[in-house]
C-alpha cells in the first residue's frame, strides 16, 4: 500500500467520534453535577435504611394498639421485601456511577440515560410503597379509639368516615406531587446539566 492509499484510508476513516480538546472539556464539565447525584444518592441509601428500622419499631411505641402489631408486621414484611429489590437497584445504579468516566460522547449519553432510568424507578418505588402506607395510616386511624365497631355498625356520625377518606385521598395526592418535586430537586435538576452539555455537542456537530 502506497503514500496515496493511505491517505485515502485515512480520509475515509469515521470521526464522528474523535473528541477535540475543546468538546472533551465540555464532556468533563458534567462531571460537577455527576458527583451532585452520587452524594444524593449515598444520603438516600442511609436515609430510606434509617427510615426502615425505625418504622420497624414503631409497634414498641405505647399508644400503638396491641391488637395492630400482627397486620403491622405483616405490611411491614412487605414493605422491606419491596425496598430490599429497589435498595439494590439503587446501590447498583451507584456503583456504576462511581465508575462513571465521562471521555466520550457515548459514555456522556449512556451516564444521562441511566440517571433518567432510575429517576422514573424511583417514582414507581415510591408509588408502589404509597399503598401500603395508606393502609397502615387507615388501620391507625380507624381502630385506634375502637372506631371500627362503630365504622362497622354503621356509626358515620359526624361525617368522621368521610372526612378520614378525604384525608387518605389528599395524601396520596400529596406523596405523588412530594415525590416529582424531590426526583426532580435531587436529580432532575443535575440530569438537565447533563443534557445541556449533550445538546451542545450536537449543535457543534
Amino acid at each position: 500500500m502506497d503514500f496515496n492509499d493511505i491517505q485515502n484510508a485515512w480520509n475515509n476513516e469515521k470521526t464522528d467520534n474523535i473528541i477535540v480538546p475543546d468538546n472533551l472539556s465540555k464532556i468533563q464539565s458534567a462531571n460537577m453535577p455527576l458527583d451532585k447525584i452520587r452524594k444524593n444518592l449515598r444520603k438516600e441509601l442511609f436515609g430510606q435504611i434509617l427510615a426502615l428500622l425505625v418504622i420497624g419499631f414503631l409497634p414498641l411505641h405505647s399508644e400503638f394498639p396491641s391488637r395492630l402489631t400482627g397486620p403491622y408486621y405483616f405490611i411491614y414484611g412487605i414493605i422491606i421485601a419491596i425496598s430490599i429489590y429497589y435498595l439494590a437497584q439503587l446501590f447498583l445504579f451507584y456503583k456504576r456511577l462511581d465508575k462513571a468516566a465521562l471521555t466520550t460522547k457515548d459514555s456522556l449519553y449512556e451516564t444521562y440515560y441511566d440517571i433518567r432510568l432510575n429517576m422514573q424507578l424511583y417514582k414507581t418505588f415510591t408509588f408502589v410503597l404509597a399503598p401500603f402506607l395508606m393502609i397502615y395510616l387507615a388501620g391507625y386511624l380507624f381502630f385506634k379509639n375502637h372506631e371500627s365497631i362503630e365504622i362497622l355498625n354503621g356509626n358515620f356520625e359526624n361525617g368522621k368516615l368521610l372526612v378520614k377518606v378525604a384525608i387518605l385521598v389528599i395524601t396520596i395526592l400529596l406523596i405523588g406531587v412530594f415525590t416529582e418535586w424531590w426526583v426532580s430537586f435531587y436529580y432532575g435538576k443535575y440530569a438537565r446539566e447533563i443534557k445541556k452539555v449533550i445538546d451542545e455537542l450536537k449543535e457543534e456537530k
